[in-house]
């Protein structure tokens, strides 16, 4: 019995020890998972700072606006009898756009014509007599008075001729009036009066009144090239710009309203005399070639005046530049493959680069995507920055939170 019970015993006290080296080796791992996830490397992707010339720019919001635009009406009443346009046609300085009925101005025309030869003749008859009169008169075979009284009569035809001269060039210009014509290169807009309608010269009361409405206007026509940009700068950066524009002209990038399109690039024409107090603005107008015409009179945009070019100047990706408590840093990769924490100054971002003041260094490696997971001396390892997988998504924590 005493045999049976000692290996009953000793088989008990393998099992505890067994337990117990488990427990043991369990705790054990446990204790070191922490420690081998914390070596264990990041996955980040990084890109190196950058130095080159880069021009240093002013944003503000725009309008486009045409440099002319005008409402062809009539100066005559008449019939209109032809359009010779097309709705948003490109038209060129003094083409016809329409026709009014010409007779009658024509006949006026021709009737001043008659009268200036009727007294053109009368003219020449009076002078030959006054020549024969004078003539005579140096004979004493006439009295002066009658000489005298001839001249009177050349001189007063004379001045009608005169006359009727003023009254020629006047039919002539009304008959002109009968042709209405582009007033400057354009674009024509929608026709506003249609053939057979009377059409007369605007009255006070209709060019008071919108184009849309006003029955004596033909067709509005719009310059679109050149074409000119109105945009607000704050009232703080005038003396930069005063100052750029005193050592030459200044160019302007036109970008679409969601800053993602360049739509044309040109020059500063103005700045206003006058700054608005309440907003803190002064208004600039830009001009643009607009060859493509991707400005259109009446849209927004955004114009960006370059107003230096910074010399060797540091950039990165805007997507390496994080917010944090303290303001703007970046996490810079060592050659130990360990990141930092590095406080920045941005002075501008443009087309998704910042322009670095201080922070960093040329050739710094700094990380782009993979941030939210690193903090001071975490260990990374560069992924393929052409694989999207490669990195999760970052965190949108921070979204909208850089300018």
């Amino acid at each position: 019995m005493r045999h049976g019970w000692t290996k009953i015993g000793f088989a008990g006290i393998a099992i505890a020890l067994l337990a117990v080296g488990i427990v043991v080796y369990a705790r054990s791992d446990r204790d070191q998972a922490p420690e081998a996830a914390a070596l264990q490397p990041v996955p980040v992707i990084a890109t190196t700072v950058q130095q080159h010339d880069v021009p240093i720019m002013l944003t503000g919001l725009g309008t486009v606006t045409a440099l002319n635009t005008a409402t062809v009406r009539s100066q005559i009443t008449g019939l209109l009898i032809s359009v010779d346009f097309k709705e948003g046609q490109s038209v060129k300085k003094g083409d016809l756009l329409a026709q009014i009925d010409p007779r009658t101005y024509q006949a006026q025309l021709d009737q001043a014509e008659a009268t200036l030869s009727h007294d053109q003749v009368h003219l020449q008859n009076g002078q030959l007599n006054l020549q024969r009169y004078s003539d005579l008169a140096k004979t004493n075979s006439i009295a002066l008075q009658q000489v005298d009284n001839q001249r009177a009569a050349v001189e007063e035809l004379d001045a009608q001729i005169k006359n009727d001269q003023a009254a020629v060039e006047s039919a002539k210009a009304e008959l002109s009036y009968t042709s209405l014509v582009a007033p400057f290169d354009g674009v024509t807009g929608l026709r506003l009066l249609d053939v057979g309608n009377i059409i007369h010269p605007p009255t006070s009361s209709a060019t008071a009144q919108s184009t849309q409405s006003d029955p004596n206007a033909l067709v509005v026509v719009t310059q679109i090239q050149p074409i000119g940009v109105i945009f607000t700068l704050a009232t703080t950066s005038m003396a930069e710009v005063q100052d750029a524009a005193a050592k030459g002209p200044l160019r302007a990038i036109a970008f679409s309203q969601d800053d993602k399109t360049q739509l044309d690039t040109g020059n500063l024409l103005v700045v206003n005399n006058q700054a608005d107090p309440g907003s803190g603005t002064v208004q600039l107008k830009a001009e643009f070639p607009n060859q493509q015409r991707q400005l259109w009179p009446g849209t927004f945009v955004n114009v960006r005046l370059v107003i230096s070019t910074q010399h060797d100047a540091l950039t990165v990706p805007l997507d390496a530049v994080q917010q944090g408590p303290q303001g703007q840093v970046v996490f810079v990769v060592g050659q130990d493959h360990k990141v930092a924490l590095r406080p920045v100054s941005m002075r501008q971002s443009f087309n998704g680069v910042a322009l670095i003041d201080k922070g960093l260094n040329a050739g710094d490696t700094v990380v782009i995507r993979g941030q939210y997971r690193l903090s001071p001396g975490t260990l990374v390892t560069l992924a393929n920055p052409n694989d999207p997988n490669a990195v999760p998504n970052s965190s949108t924590a921070s979204s909208g939170m850089l300018p």
